[in-house]
Protein backbone atom coordinates (compact mmCIF):
# COMPACT_ATOMS: atom_id res chain seq x y z
CA UNK A 1 0.00 0.00 0.00
CA UNK A 2 1.51 3.24 -1.34
CA UNK A 3 1.57 6.28 1.39
CA UNK A 4 -1.56 7.94 -0.27
CA UNK A 5 -3.83 5.11 -0.04
CA UNK A 6 -2.01 4.79 3.17
CA UNK A 7 -3.38 8.10 3.95
CA UNK A 8 -7.30 7.77 2.22
CA UNK A 9 -7.78 4.22 4.38
CA UNK A 10 -6.75 6.26 7.96
CA UNK A 11 -9.45 9.12 7.13
CA UNK A 12 -12.09 6.72 5.99
CA UNK A 13 -10.98 4.46 9.33
CA UNK A 14 -10.95 8.01 11.48
CA UNK A 15 -14.71 8.77 10.07
CA UNK A 16 -16.12 5.33 10.96
CA UNK A 17 -14.31 5.42 14.60
CA UNK A 18 -16.31 9.09 14.84
CA UNK A 19 -19.15 7.77 14.24
CA UNK A 20 -18.62 4.23 16.62
CA UNK A 21 -17.78 6.96 19.24
CA UNK A 22 -20.95 9.19 18.73
CA UNK A 23 -23.03 5.45 19.75
CA UNK A 24 -21.12 5.25 22.60
CA UNK A 25 -22.01 9.25 23.56
CA UNK A 26 -25.10 8.59 22.77
CA UNK A 27 -25.43 6.03 25.16
CA UNK A 28 -24.93 8.17 27.94
CA UNK A 29 -28.61 10.14 27.46
CA UNK A 30 -29.75 7.48 30.04
CA UNK A 31 -31.77 9.43 32.45
CA UNK A 32 -32.25 6.50 35.59
CA UNK A 33 -29.72 7.83 38.27
CA UNK A 34 -29.45 3.98 39.28
CA UNK A 35 -27.78 3.39 35.70
CA UNK A 36 -24.64 6.38 36.02
CA UNK A 37 -21.85 3.79 36.21
CA UNK A 38 -22.85 2.73 32.81
CA UNK A 39 -22.97 6.00 31.28
CA UNK A 40 -19.61 6.67 32.79
CA UNK A 41 -18.77 3.79 31.50
CA UNK A 42 -20.34 4.42 27.90
CA UNK A 43 -18.69 7.97 28.20
CA UNK A 44 -15.36 6.56 28.83
CA UNK A 45 -15.52 3.88 25.61
CA UNK A 46 -17.07 7.07 23.64
CA UNK A 47 -13.84 9.29 24.19
CA UNK A 48 -11.11 6.47 23.79
CA UNK A 49 -12.42 5.58 20.60
CA UNK A 50 -12.76 9.41 19.77
CA UNK A 51 -8.70 9.87 20.45
CA UNK A 52 -7.74 6.57 18.85
CA UNK A 53 -10.04 8.08 15.56
CA UNK A 54 -8.08 11.07 15.97
CA UNK A 55 -4.69 9.63 16.26
CA UNK A 56 -5.49 7.76 12.58
CA UNK A 57 -6.54 11.47 11.34
CA UNK A 58 -2.89 12.27 12.48
CA UNK A 59 -1.94 9.73 10.67
CA UNK A 60 -3.70 10.57 7.59
CA UNK A 61 -1.83 13.94 7.98
CA UNK A 62 1.10 12.50 8.69
CA UNK A 63 1.52 10.33 5.82
CA UNK A 64 -0.07 12.57 3.08
CA UNK A 65 2.12 15.21 4.22
CA UNK A 66 5.34 12.96 3.06
CA UNK A 67 3.48 11.85 0.21
CA UNK A 68 2.72 15.57 -0.91
CA UNK A 69 6.05 16.91 0.26
CA UNK A 70 4.56 19.92 1.84
CA UNK A 71 1.51 20.21 4.83
CA UNK A 72 -1.83 18.79 3.76
CA UNK A 73 -3.97 22.53 3.87
CA UNK A 74 -3.38 23.53 0.31
CA UNK A 75 -6.35 23.07 -1.19
CA UNK A 76 -10.26 22.77 -0.08
CA UNK A 77 -10.38 18.80 0.94
CA UNK A 78 -7.08 19.09 2.72
CA UNK A 79 -8.51 22.16 4.65
CA UNK A 80 -11.43 20.86 5.21
CA UNK A 81 -10.40 17.50 6.70
CA UNK A 82 -7.87 19.63 9.17
CA UNK A 83 -10.45 21.54 10.09
CA UNK A 84 -12.67 18.35 11.18
CA UNK A 85 -9.30 17.62 12.91
CA UNK A 86 -8.91 20.58 14.57
CA UNK A 87 -12.81 20.43 15.98
CA UNK A 88 -12.19 16.88 17.07
CA UNK A 89 -9.20 17.91 19.08
CA UNK A 90 -11.30 20.75 20.86
CA UNK A 91 -13.34 18.21 21.65
CA UNK A 92 -11.23 16.33 23.30
CA UNK A 93 -9.86 19.02 25.01
CA UNK A 94 -13.02 20.51 26.60
CA UNK A 95 -14.27 16.98 27.25
CA UNK A 96 -11.76 15.76 30.26
CA UNK A 97 -12.37 19.76 31.18
CA UNK A 98 -15.52 19.57 31.50
CA UNK A 99 -16.62 15.88 31.75
CA UNK A 100 -19.78 16.16 29.65
CA UNK A 101 -20.11 13.38 27.38
CA UNK A 102 -23.57 14.04 25.86
CA UNK A 103 -21.10 17.33 24.27
CA UNK A 104 -19.81 14.30 22.02
CA UNK A 105 -23.39 13.18 20.51
CA UNK A 106 -23.66 16.90 18.88
CA UNK A 107 -19.93 17.80 18.19
CA UNK A 108 -18.84 14.55 16.49
CA UNK A 109 -21.25 14.58 13.70
CA UNK A 110 -21.00 18.10 12.97
CA UNK A 111 -16.89 17.28 12.90
CA UNK A 112 -17.71 14.53 10.86
CA UNK A 113 -20.00 16.73 8.37
CA UNK A 114 -17.02 18.78 8.07
CA UNK A 115 -14.49 15.96 6.95
CA UNK A 116 -17.71 14.26 4.98
CA UNK A 117 -17.95 17.57 3.15
CA UNK A 118 -14.49 17.67 2.10
CA UNK A 119 -14.96 14.80 -0.18
CA UNK A 120 -16.91 16.84 -2.77
CA UNK A 121 -13.67 18.95 -3.80
CA UNK A 122 -10.91 17.06 -6.01
CA UNK A 123 -8.67 14.27 -3.45
CA UNK A 124 -5.88 14.44 -5.88
CA UNK A 125 -2.19 16.18 -5.03
CA UNK A 126 -1.09 18.52 -7.07
CA UNK A 127 2.02 21.13 -7.35
CA UNK A 128 1.78 24.11 -4.99
CA UNK A 129 1.06 26.94 -7.16
CA UNK A 130 3.86 29.80 -6.53
CA UNK A 131 2.13 31.53 -4.28
CA UNK A 132 1.16 28.96 -1.45
CA UNK A 133 5.30 27.78 -1.73
CA UNK A 134 5.89 29.50 1.47
CA UNK A 135 5.77 28.92 5.08
CA UNK A 136 3.51 30.75 5.84
CA UNK A 137 0.96 28.33 4.20
CA UNK A 138 1.49 25.88 7.01
CA UNK A 139 1.25 28.76 9.76
CA UNK A 140 -1.63 31.14 8.06
CA UNK A 141 -4.04 28.19 7.46
CA UNK A 142 -3.33 25.67 10.55
CA UNK A 143 -3.72 28.84 13.18
CA UNK A 144 -7.62 29.29 10.86
CA UNK A 145 -8.11 26.02 11.12
CA UNK A 146 -7.45 25.37 15.01
CA UNK A 147 -9.01 28.64 15.68
CA UNK A 148 -12.59 27.74 14.15
CA UNK A 149 -12.30 24.26 15.23
CA UNK A 150 -12.45 26.23 18.67
CA UNK A 151 -14.83 28.46 17.55
CA UNK A 152 -17.61 25.27 16.77
CA UNK A 153 -17.09 23.68 19.93
CA UNK A 154 -19.37 27.05 21.50
CA UNK A 155 -21.98 26.18 18.15
CA UNK A 156 -22.29 22.32 19.58
CA UNK A 157 -23.06 23.99 23.21
CA UNK A 158 -25.02 26.79 21.36
CA UNK A 159 -26.80 24.17 19.78
CA UNK A 160 -27.46 22.44 22.92
CA UNK A 161 -28.44 25.11 25.16
CA UNK A 162 -31.55 26.52 22.30
CA UNK A 163 -32.87 22.25 22.79
CA UNK A 164 -32.73 22.43 26.36
CA UNK A 165 -33.97 25.62 27.14
CA UNK A 166 -36.58 27.21 24.59
CA UNK A 167 -40.15 26.62 24.71
CA UNK A 168 -41.22 24.16 22.42
CA UNK A 169 -45.36 23.53 24.22
CA UNK A 170 -45.69 26.29 21.41
CA UNK A 171 -45.10 27.60 17.95
CA UNK A 172 -42.95 30.66 18.44
CA UNK A 173 -39.93 32.20 17.41
CA UNK A 174 -37.67 30.03 19.14
CA UNK A 175 -38.72 27.39 18.04
CA UNK A 176 -39.63 27.80 14.84
CA UNK A 177 -35.78 29.77 14.01
CA UNK A 178 -34.64 26.55 16.30
CA UNK A 179 -36.24 23.67 13.87
CA UNK A 180 -34.55 25.78 10.82
CA UNK A 181 -30.98 24.87 12.21
CA UNK A 182 -32.14 21.73 12.53
CA UNK A 183 -33.46 21.24 8.78
CA UNK A 184 -29.97 23.25 7.61
CA UNK A 185 -27.87 20.28 9.57
CA UNK A 186 -30.18 17.76 8.31
CA UNK A 187 -29.43 18.98 4.73
CA UNK A 188 -25.59 18.12 5.77
CA UNK A 189 -26.53 14.71 6.12
CA UNK A 190 -28.43 14.91 3.16
CA UNK A 191 -25.07 15.53 1.26
CA UNK A 192 -23.84 12.50 3.24
CA UNK A 193 -25.97 10.41 2.36
CA UNK A 194 -26.41 10.95 -1.26
CA UNK A 195 -22.96 11.08 -2.03
CA UNK A 196 -21.78 7.84 -0.20
CA UNK A 197 -24.83 6.49 -2.37
CA UNK A 198 -23.49 7.38 -5.48
CA UNK A 199 -19.45 6.28 -4.85
CA UNK A 200 -21.02 3.08 -3.67
CA UNK A 201 -22.33 2.82 -7.02
CA UNK A 202 -19.19 4.32 -8.51
CA UNK A 203 -21.60 6.99 -11.33
CA UNK A 204 -19.52 8.81 -13.25
CA UNK A 205 -20.26 11.22 -15.98
CA UNK A 206 -17.79 13.20 -17.94
CA UNK A 207 -18.70 16.50 -19.23
CA UNK A 208 -16.64 18.93 -21.19
CA UNK A 209 -16.47 23.12 -21.53
CA UNK A 210 -14.62 25.87 -22.00
CA UNK A 211 -13.45 28.66 -19.25
CA UNK A 212 -10.98 31.46 -20.56
CA UNK A 213 -10.27 30.14 -23.68
CA UNK A 214 -9.32 26.93 -22.24
CA UNK A 215 -10.99 23.15 -22.53
CA UNK A 216 -11.63 21.77 -19.14
CA UNK A 217 -12.78 17.99 -18.52
CA UNK A 218 -15.04 17.77 -15.38
CA UNK A 219 -16.14 14.65 -13.92
CA UNK A 220 -19.43 14.35 -11.62
CA UNK A 221 -20.13 12.06 -9.16
CA UNK A 222 -23.87 12.47 -9.53
CA UNK A 223 -26.13 12.50 -11.85
CA UNK A 224 -26.16 16.52 -13.55
CA UNK A 225 -29.07 18.30 -12.50
CA UNK A 226 -26.86 21.18 -13.35
CA UNK A 227 -24.45 20.63 -15.86
CA UNK A 228 -21.50 23.09 -16.82
CA UNK A 229 -22.24 26.42 -18.41
CA UNK A 230 -22.63 25.59 -22.21
CA UNK A 231 -20.77 21.92 -21.26
CA UNK A 232 -21.09 18.81 -23.28
CA UNK A 233 -21.86 15.24 -21.87
CA UNK A 234 -19.50 13.03 -23.02
CA UNK A 235 -20.89 9.46 -21.37
CA UNK A 236 -23.52 7.62 -22.52
CA UNK A 237 -26.16 5.93 -20.77
CA UNK A 238 -26.09 9.15 -17.94
CA UNK A 239 -28.93 11.34 -17.55
CA UNK A 240 -28.13 14.68 -19.10
CA UNK A 241 -28.14 17.82 -17.28
CA UNK A 242 -31.95 19.66 -16.60
CA UNK A 243 -29.89 23.31 -17.07
CA UNK A 244 -26.44 24.36 -17.46
CA UNK A 245 -24.62 26.31 -14.41
CA UNK A 246 -25.60 30.29 -14.04
CA UNK A 247 -22.78 32.09 -15.83
CA UNK A 248 -21.62 33.99 -12.57
CA UNK A 249 -20.87 30.89 -10.45
CA UNK A 250 -17.49 31.08 -10.98
CA UNK A 251 -14.04 29.07 -10.17
CA UNK A 252 -13.03 25.60 -10.61
CA UNK A 253 -15.87 23.09 -11.53
CA UNK A 254 -18.59 25.60 -10.23
CA UNK A 255 -20.81 23.47 -11.99
CA UNK A 256 -20.09 20.06 -10.08
CA UNK A 257 -20.53 21.74 -7.01
CA UNK A 258 -23.31 23.85 -7.42
CA UNK A 259 -24.97 20.19 -8.68
CA UNK A 260 -24.07 18.50 -5.56
CA UNK A 261 -25.74 21.52 -3.57
CA UNK A 262 -28.78 20.80 -5.62
CA UNK A 263 -28.94 16.91 -4.36
CA UNK A 264 -27.98 17.96 -0.60
CA UNK A 265 -31.39 19.88 -1.03
CA UNK A 266 -33.56 17.64 -2.41
CA UNK A 267 -32.03 14.66 -0.40
CA UNK A 268 -31.83 16.48 3.02
CA UNK A 269 -35.31 17.85 2.53
CA UNK A 270 -36.81 14.49 1.77
CA UNK A 271 -35.12 13.49 5.14
CA UNK A 272 -36.34 15.79 7.23
CA UNK A 273 -39.90 15.51 5.86
CA UNK A 274 -39.76 11.53 6.57
CA UNK A 275 -37.95 12.45 10.02
CA UNK A 276 -41.25 14.69 10.66
CA UNK A 277 -43.46 11.94 9.47
CA UNK A 278 -41.85 9.46 11.88
CA UNK A 279 -41.00 11.23 15.39
CA UNK A 280 -44.64 13.38 14.82
CA UNK A 281 -42.94 16.77 16.21
CA UNK A 282 -40.23 19.22 15.87
CA UNK A 283 -36.90 17.67 15.88
CA UNK A 284 -36.04 20.50 18.22
CA UNK A 285 -38.92 18.77 20.71
CA UNK A 286 -38.51 15.54 20.34
CA UNK A 287 -34.55 16.34 21.13
CA UNK A 288 -35.43 18.43 24.21
CA UNK A 289 -36.02 15.40 27.17
CA UNK A 290 -32.83 13.89 26.29
CA UNK A 291 -31.14 17.16 27.83
CA UNK A 292 -33.32 17.84 30.87
CA UNK A 293 -30.33 16.39 33.00
CA UNK A 294 -27.50 18.44 31.33
CA UNK A 295 -27.25 22.31 33.13
CA UNK A 296 -28.11 24.91 31.33
CA UNK A 297 -25.18 27.10 33.04
CA UNK A 298 -22.52 25.03 32.48
CA UNK A 299 -23.37 24.49 28.22
CA UNK A 300 -23.24 28.47 28.69
CA UNK A 301 -19.79 28.38 30.08
CA UNK A 302 -18.42 26.53 27.48
CA UNK A 303 -19.92 28.74 24.98
CA UNK A 304 -18.02 31.60 26.61
CA UNK A 305 -14.98 30.03 27.01
CA UNK A 306 -14.66 28.58 23.46
CA UNK A 307 -15.13 31.84 22.18
CA UNK A 308 -12.67 33.55 24.80
CA UNK A 309 -10.31 31.14 23.42
CA UNK A 310 -11.07 30.39 20.00
CA UNK A 311 -11.43 34.30 18.79
CA UNK A 312 -7.44 35.09 19.69
CA UNK A 313 -6.25 31.97 17.87
CA UNK A 314 -8.65 32.96 15.20
CA UNK A 315 -7.34 36.66 15.65
CA UNK A 316 -3.60 35.03 14.96
CA UNK A 317 -4.40 33.45 11.66
CA UNK A 318 -7.43 34.80 10.13
CA UNK A 319 -6.08 38.08 10.65
CA UNK A 320 -2.49 38.57 11.63
CA UNK A 321 -0.61 35.86 9.79
CA UNK A 322 -3.00 36.67 6.66
CA UNK A 323 -2.00 40.02 6.42
CA UNK A 324 1.69 39.26 6.82
CA UNK A 325 1.58 36.67 4.11
CA UNK A 326 -0.76 38.68 2.02
CA UNK A 327 2.10 41.56 1.89
CA UNK A 328 5.23 38.93 1.07
CA UNK A 329 2.81 37.12 -1.91
CA UNK A 330 0.94 40.14 -3.47
CA UNK A 331 2.67 43.19 -2.14
CA UNK A 332 -0.35 44.13 0.13
CA UNK A 333 -1.53 43.63 3.73
CA UNK A 334 -5.35 44.07 2.07
CA UNK A 335 -7.04 44.43 -0.84
CA UNK A 336 -10.53 43.40 -0.17
CA UNK A 337 -10.36 40.09 -1.83
CA UNK A 338 -13.77 38.07 -0.70
CA UNK A 339 -11.92 35.83 1.56
CA UNK A 340 -10.16 38.68 3.58
CA UNK A 341 -13.86 40.44 4.01
CA UNK A 342 -15.65 37.67 4.94
CA UNK A 343 -12.28 36.86 7.35
CA UNK A 344 -12.84 40.37 8.61
CA UNK A 345 -16.42 39.71 9.08
CA UNK A 346 -16.01 37.03 10.85
CA UNK A 347 -13.72 38.59 13.21
CA UNK A 348 -16.03 41.66 14.36
CA UNK A 349 -18.81 39.28 14.38
CA UNK A 350 -17.14 37.40 17.28
CA UNK A 351 -15.64 40.63 18.77
CA UNK A 352 -19.40 41.94 19.06
CA UNK A 353 -20.29 38.46 20.65
CA UNK A 354 -17.40 39.07 23.44
CA UNK A 355 -18.55 42.68 23.79
CA UNK A 356 -22.23 42.18 24.49
CA UNK A 357 -21.69 39.31 26.70
CA UNK A 358 -19.19 40.95 29.00
CA UNK A 359 -20.25 44.23 28.44
CA UNK A 360 -24.21 44.02 27.91
CA UNK A 361 -24.41 40.71 30.25
CA UNK A 362 -25.80 38.92 26.65
CA UNK A 363 -25.86 35.43 28.67
CA UNK A 364 -27.93 32.13 28.40
CA UNK A 365 -30.35 32.04 24.85
CA UNK A 366 -28.85 35.17 23.22
CA UNK A 367 -25.51 34.03 23.59
CA UNK A 368 -26.67 30.90 22.24
CA UNK A 369 -28.24 32.29 19.26
CA UNK A 370 -24.79 34.15 18.73
CA UNK A 371 -22.74 30.75 19.27
CA UNK A 372 -25.06 29.64 16.30
CA UNK A 373 -25.06 32.95 13.90
CA UNK A 374 -21.14 33.20 14.24
CA UNK A 375 -20.58 29.35 13.06
CA UNK A 376 -22.93 30.19 10.29
CA UNK A 377 -20.70 32.92 9.08
CA UNK A 378 -17.96 30.73 8.97
CA UNK A 379 -19.67 27.38 7.44
CA UNK A 380 -21.02 30.68 4.66
CA UNK A 381 -17.08 31.85 4.18
CA UNK A 382 -16.11 28.16 3.66
CA UNK A 383 -19.48 27.44 1.56
CA UNK A 384 -20.70 30.23 -0.74
CA UNK A 385 -17.65 32.23 -0.69
CA UNK A 386 -15.54 29.18 -2.10
CA UNK A 387 -18.52 27.79 -4.48
CA UNK A 388 -19.93 31.56 -6.02
CA UNK A 389 -17.53 33.81 -5.53
CA UNK A 390 -14.05 34.20 -7.23
CA UNK A 391 -10.98 35.72 -6.02
CA UNK A 392 -7.43 35.07 -5.23
CA UNK A 393 -8.37 32.10 -3.00
CA UNK A 394 -10.00 30.57 -5.78
CA UNK A 395 -6.78 27.97 -5.90
CA UNK A 396 -8.44 26.81 -2.21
Amino acid sequence: MDLLNLSSTMLYTAFILYLVATLFFGATIRQDKSERRKKTKSGTIGITITIIGFIAQLIYLITRWIASGHAPVSNMFEFMTFLGMSMVLAFIILYFYYKLSFLGLFALPIAMIIIAYASMFPTEISPLVPSLQSHWLYIHVTTVALGQGILFISFAAGIMYLIRQIDQTSLNKGSVWLEIVMYVMILFIGFIVITTTFNIMDYHAEFEYSEGGTVITTDYHLPAIAGPHEGTLLTEGVMKPWFDTPTWMQGADAGRKFNTVIWSFITGTILYGLVRLIIRKRVGAKLQPLLKNVKPDLLDEIMYRSVAIGFPVFTLGGLIFAAIWAQIAWGRFWGWDPKEVWALVTWFFYAAFLHLRLSRGWHGEKSAWLAVGGFAIIMFNLIVVNLVLAGLHSYA
